[in-house]
Parts: structure tokens; sequence; C-alpha cells
């Protein structure tokens, strides 16, 4: 898959927030791009609810991608590519659902 540039017009303030947001997380602004415009192609449609969470009320989804991070970063493991990442989310989706449905 060929990878292209894209540029991305924004208010300077937008983008410094959207800079440190992205870092808070743990990922970077092509990451986080990336994996927007992928679910947005796959869904067709904006399939995510955008967020912030504090440390007190972090779910258990992003609890568990920081901790993931974090030991990503203290490894010598290469980055994710986007296909790991997209595998990434599919397998935690289906344990929101598999979660879901066995509440029921």
């Amino acid at each position: 898959m060929a990878q292209v540039s894209m540029t991305v017009r924004m208010d300077s303030q937008l983008k410094q927030q959207f800079n440190e947001l992205c870092n808070e997380i743990g990922m970077s602004v092509n990451t986080a791009i990336n994996i927007f415009a992928n679910a947005v192609v796959r869904t067709r449609s904006i399939p995510f609810r955008v967020g912030v969470y504090s440390n007190e009320s972090e779910d258990d989804t992003l609890k568990a991608f920081r901790e993931f991070r974090a030991a990503m970063a203290t490894s010598n493991s290469p980055e994710l590519t986007l296909d790991e990442i997209n595998e990434e989310i599919r397998l935690a989706r289906k344990e929101m659902s598999n979660k879901k449905s066995a509440s029921k």
C-alpha cells in the first residue's frame, strides 16, 4: 500500500490541543488521523464517541490501551503497523460486544 502525504489546515490553538491530547493518549497525530480515516471509511460514518477521560473515570478499554502503550514504550518491539492497530480495535470491539451480550 503506497503512502501519500496529506495537509490538514486547522487553527494553531486547535493543533496544539490536538497534539497534546494525542500525546496524553500515547499516540502520534499521524496514527490518530489514520485510525480515524480507516474507521470512517470502514463504517461510512463517524463510528466512535469522541471524548477525554480523566484518570478517575477512564473506561477499561482506554486503561488497557494506555497500559499497552506504556509497555511498548519500554520494550524493544517495533511500532505497530496500521493493520495491527486495526486488528487490536477489532478484537476490543468483539470483546466489548461479547460482554454486552453476556450481561443481557
